[in-house]
């Protein structure tokens, strides 16, 4: 398949000009070194995209990039025998749009370690439904297994819970046999969360407490806030419970008590996909296309736009306007 001479990019700057990001074309050259050329089929956007998009996070180690942490699509040229035209493949993380470009263009150049085969379970679209925001949720959920976590303990209660992680936590939790409790400061969501699997939707308050320990509520969670509501789900959990924490999106600080842990044997597990190793990788999306794969990926991809989209998405993000996932069609 030829590539044209231009193709149409999401580019991110930071110069003398200052911090700015637009569409702009670009040229196969100008994209970062790798042996797979994909003609992209689908983004998502992620809060670290909308973060980088807008200068409002240092995200981006190296300028100008073109955003995007996901991307997915069919390889039109290949220098690595593992993958021949036409494949379908997904990457997420591995440095798009920090260190090298990302997927918001009509072609990715992709290093072949970091490629997947798009599992035989999903289709291109559905990746990116998933895309780094489901990865998130199905590696916290591997940990947590990896720690003995068992539906026997208790509901596992996910925080920020309307957002691309804590919804597909939802699905992909109750899918995989655990109760879920979903914590939102959202009200007017709780049938939504409801259908992709909540068991219950409590609200912030409902889990606030200043005490180092509280009544052991839940069997573990996943936090994606930070801050006060992670020292509370710490504070809730049973005796040998887990919680993960893969997100902040009120705070990146933490102010808690060894009393969880030293007590309960309560565990803090860190989940940090951007640089997951190979193998870890290729056995999430293994599970997140088999087992672990909701049935309600369609009602978590609440929007999808267009490069030119972009903006208003970041911006509805990054004031906490957005539900569930925005998809990027290229």
């Amino acid at each position: 398949m030829s590539i044209p001479a231009t193709f149409p990019a999401f580019r991110i700057h930071s110069d003398t000009a200052g911090y700015r990001s637009g569409i702009e074309d670009v040229a196969l050259d100008a994209l970062s070194p790798g042996e797979v050329v994909i003609r992209t089929a689908y983004s998502s956007v992620n809060f670290k995209d909308a973060l980088a998009g807008t200068g409002k996070g240092k995200i981006l180690r190296q300028f100008p990039l073109i955003g995007g942490i996901d991307v997915a699509g069919h390889v039109v040229q290949s220098r690595d025998p593992a993958f021949k035209e036409g494949d379908a493949v997904l990457c997420t993380g591995c440095g798009l749009s920090e260190s090298r470009d990302g997927g918001y263009s009509a072609y990715a150049r992709l290093e072949s370690k970091w490629a997947i085969p798009l599992p035989a379970g999903l289709d291109l679209r559905e990746s990116m439904i998933l895309g780094t925001a489901g990865f998130t949720a199905g590696l916290a959920l591997l940990r947590l297994q990896d720690n003995r976590q068992a539906p026997d303990l208790g509901p596992l209660a996910v925080t920020g819970a309307t957002g691309g992680v804590g919804s597909l936590a939802i699905a992909i939790f109750s899918t995989a046999g655990y109760a879920v409790h979903a914590i939102s400061g959202k009200s007017d969501q709780a049938d939504w969360l409801h259908s992709l699997g909540a068991s219950e939707v409590l609200g912030r308050d409902a889990l606030a407490t200043t005490k180092p320990m509280d009544s052991a509520r839940f069997g573990g969670g996943l936090d994606n806030v930070g801050g006060p509501m992670l020292h509370a789900l710490l504070a809730h959990t049973a005796p040998y419970g887990n919680v993960a924490t893969a997100g902040l999106a009120a705070t990146h600080d933490l102010a808690t008590t060894v009393m969880p842990f030293i007590i309960r044997g309560v565990s803090l597990i860190g989940v940090a996909s951007a640089g997951t190793a190979r193998d870890l990788r290729d056995e999430v999306w293994r599970r997140l296309s088999s087992d672990w794969k909701p049935v309600c990926l369609g009602e978590i991809a609440t929007r999808e736009v267009g490069l030119e989209g972009l903006p208003a998405v970041f911006a509805d993000m990054l004031a906490g306007g957005s539900r569930g996932r925005t998809l990027v069609r290229l």
